[in-house]
């Protein structure tokens, strides 16, 4: 009793209220959302930890998701789901604080990350003598992911707005709802530079790399060609899930912030949500079913390891294969002479690389596809390495 008279002086406590049975439902979308969520992103981190391969500089970043999209599922998504069962929030002020602060915290690192992730693959396609094997700058990336997300989820328990109950008084977020031009003015910043920012890099990124492969279309369609198009086309397609689970978010939220009193009502703000932490369980399921490396190993993990395993080094190209793309555009004066030279002697792959062409960029099948030519299970002494 005393807990729902303090949530009864809550400035932020909805007036409209769901029925039971819609915290039932409530509660069955976010309890499918915590078990699937955290069983897909933990099979991510065994994938990691159990095959070398997947280790790669790009993949720093998808694992630094799987990692922030986990604590969603342990840290944040149980409250609300508990607290739907019950039909109240029920753990208080400081428990909403703590909510507020780590779902937004871990949803900014994502949507940092996707744009790092975007950044990466253009630079690898697109500077030259970029560095295959270069760990550090991934791993910049994932630190400042962190960094950057703390900045801006930290100010609202400082003063500069604040966290309070949302939807259906059942989960919390930044308080969209407070009139004041110092809530005004963060919410405005946190659109800005947590989500525009972001959303600006991924698309001039994407852009600049979709435009530089119609440039050179006319190049042979190879194996690592076909690798390059299917890992890019995985990339692009985890962007685009994490905006469509997170915009309709966005738009509600900056409703409720700039409209007219009352013109998002509890009721409707539950679903955009659901909505958004559902992306804690798209980006695993891409990663499996769309990446062919993810793929595999986990078809090895599970079934037929010996086959698989073979069929996968006998498929694999070599890491010298060639695909030429980066050329066109970073060596593209009258008097320069296009054709590099060979890579190195040939690796276990089906056949010698693609050679060299007048329209292309080179860069490592390796990184393009992050599909390095084995995939063995880490040994500890094999760990150390790493």
């Amino acid at each position: 009793e005393e807990e729902e008279e303090e949530l009864r002086d809550w400035s932020d406590m909805p007036h409209e209220r769901l029925s039971r049975g819609g915290h039932r439902v409530v509660s069955v979308f976010l309890g499918s959302i915590m078990v699937f969520g955290f069983l897909n992103n933990l099979l991510v981190l065994v994938l990691f930890c159990r095959f070398r391969t997947l280790r790669t500089p790009v993949n720093m970043l998808l694992l630094n998701i799987s990692v922030s999209d986990m604590l969603v599922c342990v840290c944040g998504t149980t409250l609300s789901f508990a607290s739907s069962l019950r039909c109240r929030w029920l753990y208080g002020r400081h428990g909403c604080m703590w909510y507020g602060f780590v779902n937004s915290c871990f949803g900014i690192v994502s949507l940092v990350s996707l744009a790092g992730l975007s950044y990466e693959r253009y630079s690898t396609l697109m500077v030259c003598n970029k560095r295959v094997s270069d760990y550090r700058k991934p791993l910049l990336a994932v630190g400042g992911s962190w960094l950057y997300s703390v900045v801006w989820t930290v100010p609202p328990l400082l003063g500069w707005s604040s966290y309070g109950l949302e939807g259906a008084g059942t989960s919390c977020s930044v308080t969209w709802t407070e009139r004041s031009s110092g809530s005004h003015s963060y919410i405005i910043c946190l659109f800005v530079f947590c989500l525009g920012v972001p959303v600006v890099v991924m698309v001039y990124c994407y852009s600049r790399l979709l435009l530089a492969v119609r440039q050179v279309g006319h190049i042979r369609r190879t194996a690592a060609r076909r690798r390059e198009f299917h890992i890019l086309f995985m990339v692009v397609t985890t962007v685009v899930c994490y905006l469509l689970c997170w915009m309709p978010y966005g738009v509600i939220a900056m409703m409720a912030t700039f409209g007219r009193p009352g013109a998002v009502s509890p009721i409707t703000a539950v679903v955009p949500s659901i909505l958004a932490k559902s992306s804690t369980v798209i980006n695993p399921v891409i990663y499996i079913l769309m990446n062919k490396q993810f793929y595999r190993c986990f078809l090895i993990l599970f079934h037929c390891e010996h086959q698989l395993t073979e069929n996968l080094q006998s498929s694999m190209p070599s890491k010298t294969t060639v695909v030429q793309l980066q050329r066109r555009v970073c060596d593209s004066s009258p008097g320069h002479d296009p054709d590099p030279p060979p890579g190195p002697g040939p690796g276990p792959g089906p056949g010698p690389g693609p050679g060299p062409g007048p329209s292309s960029l080179h860069t490592e099948d390796q990184t393009l596809a992050a599909e390095p030519p084995d995939v063995s299970v880490m040994s500890p002494s094999e760990s150390e390495t790493l």
